[in-house]
């Protein structure tokens, strides 16, 4: 069975106290440790505090985005050396508001992912239609064109996946809409067979996330699903008892309840 995480993107919000009680409030959930894999990816400013309150803990982090050279004159990007600085294990690159408001390519997301990889993290590539695409049929062709961009840097080496995907539908990010349980788990199976052109030992470890409008009355209908591993959750990850209600959904998930 694979295993199961919920991740929560803070995106551009909080400051210092915020980030401390979002944490302690996570840890005093007291989930068990690993079922699921609590990931939280909180503003640059906000990792200090995080790592201090979470690195005694099962809790993980990571970043929200990465720059594709190790150092230079680059003015306000951030390298993967220092988000393993700050503890991260874990990097989210091609957010549907990376793609969309600051125009990143496919072609970059790649880039950021092998500097990603080659700097000891974990990627959770993000993937998604806009509703205009989803109205014309055209999910599957969207999702094919970005996940096979990231395909060649899976490491065909060995059956340990190097990096995560989250299929977030962009019409459902933020807009209270979701995904139903069956759509979502339509475009994951979809993601799934992807991989499994690559390596089928790969496709069956590799952990596949829904993000788009995950609440805690959504969850576990979502985690039930086959080829769904667990959750990329946005504005919900913000309110403690919403987002403690998604990991409990998990947590049953990853016990096969």
């Amino acid at each position: 069975m694979r295993p199961i995480m919920v991740a929560g993107n803070w995106k551009m919000n909080g400051l210092s106290a915020d980030a401390v009680h979002l944490t302690q409030a996570i840890l005093h959930a007291e989930m068990e440790p690993m079922r699921p894999e609590v990931v939280i990816f909180p503003p640059f400013t906000l990792l200090h505090a995080v790592s201090q309150e979470a690195k005694s803990s099962a809790l993980r982090w990571g970043g929200q985005n990465l720059f594709w050279e190790a150092s230079g004159a680059y003015t306000g990007e951030i390298s993967g050396a220092m988000l393993r600085d700050m503890g991260c294990r874990y990097v989210l690159i091609g957010h549907s508001e990376r793609r969309q408001i600051f125009a990143e390519s496919d072609a970059q997301v790649a880039q950021k992912v092998k500097v990603a990889l080659l700097s000891g993290l974990t990627p959770v590539v993000c993937v998604g239609e806009t509703e205009a695409e989803r109205a014309q049929g055209a999910t599957e062709a969207v999702i094919h064109r970005q996940v096979e961009a990231v395909l060649p840097l899976l490491n065909l080496e060995t059956s340990q996946p190097n990096m995560i995907i989250a299929y977030e539908p962009i019409w459902a990010i933020g807009t209270g809409l979701s995904a139903s349980p069956e759509q979502a788990q339509a475009v994951h199976a979809f993601i799934r067979g992807l991989v499994a052109a690559y390596s089928t030992q790969l496709a069956k470890r590799l952990l596949l996330l829904y993000g788009g409008s995950v609440k805690g009355n959504n969850a576990a209908a979502l985690f039930g699903q086959t080829d769904i591993d667990g959750g990329l959750v946005g504005g919900a990850s913000l309110q403690v008892g919403e987002f403690i209600q998604i990991c409990r959904a998990a947590e049953l998930a990853g016990r096969g309840g």
